[in-house]
């Protein structure tokens, strides 16, 4: 099992909503993969870690894909921030299944399903040993889930993003087109950009650069990998500020 020690003590996990996606029926949600994530984090969540998801929404619907469909740009993102509250109404029921307790806090005003963004309430949730899932991105248009995770992460004194991927970190081209492609272990943020590697969008990149944020880019294909990353194990990449 390796280190069971916690290396974080407060984390922001941004999940994909293209990940919750049934490939074979092409429904937004595939059960097996939200219980998954859920296994993994109540694991951690029984270390003792303080838990907050940001989630996407491109299982349901994408607000940059919007323009293709004839949607205007503004109200596609708004669409796509009404798709995360649905991931995080599905994520917050399977969740209190296993006896963990959760809130939901949505950018936007829903009040009769989620709470407000509050900071404070949100850090006392987190203090409580509940679990917090952040839902309609920024509640602004033209502003990435990334970038929620980053803002977010930055607000709540959080000690990384755990970006969990399809892919096993951060690779110098797409390891699936270039079987020589090379994986890092470690990266600072200007090395990043230099080489322009797709970590987060510019954004989101430059909010954890600007607030020293650290991102641990991993995949979430294997069951216990969230834990390995709040561990501290050699897994996926890590991208820090130089020291």
């Amino acid at each position: 099992m390796g280190n069971q020690e916690p290396k974080y003590k407060r984390v922001v996990i941004k999940l994909s909503g293209e990940a919750l996606l049934n490939r074979e029926t092409g429904e937004p949600f595939d059960p097996p993969v939200l219980e998954s994530i859920a296994r993994q984090l109540k694991e951690v969540h029984e270390l003792g870690v303080e838990i907050a998801i940001v989630v996407g929404g491109g299982n349901i619907f994408r607000g940059l894909k919007g323009e293709k469909r004839g949607v205007d740009r503004t109200t596609g993102d708004y669409m796509g921030m009404l798709s995360t509250v649905i991931n995080g109404l599905a994520f917050m029921d399977v969740i209190e299944k296993m006896g963990i307790p959760v809130r939901v806090q949505s950018a936007i005003p829903v009040e009769k399903i989620a709470e407000p963004f509050i900071l404070r309430r949100a850090k006392r949730h987190l203090e409580k040993g509940r679990i917090v899932i952040f839902v309609a991105g920024t509640g602004n248009p033209y502003f990435s889930t990334d970038t929620t995770a980053a803002l977010r992460a930055s607000e709540m004194g959080a000690d990384v993003i755990l970006k969990a991927t399809n892919v096993d970190g951060v690779y110098d081209k797409d390891p699936k087109k270039y079987p020589d492609a090379k994986k890092y272990e470690k990266l600072d943020f200007l090395e990043a950009l230099r080489k322009r590697l797709k970590v987060m969008d510019s954004t989101a990149f430059s909010l954890c650069l600007d607030n020293k944020m650290p991102i641990l880019v991993f995949s979430m294909q294997e069951e216990g990998s969230i834990r390995r990353a709040v561990c501290g194990e050699a897994i996926g990449t890590v991208v820090t500020a130089e020291d």
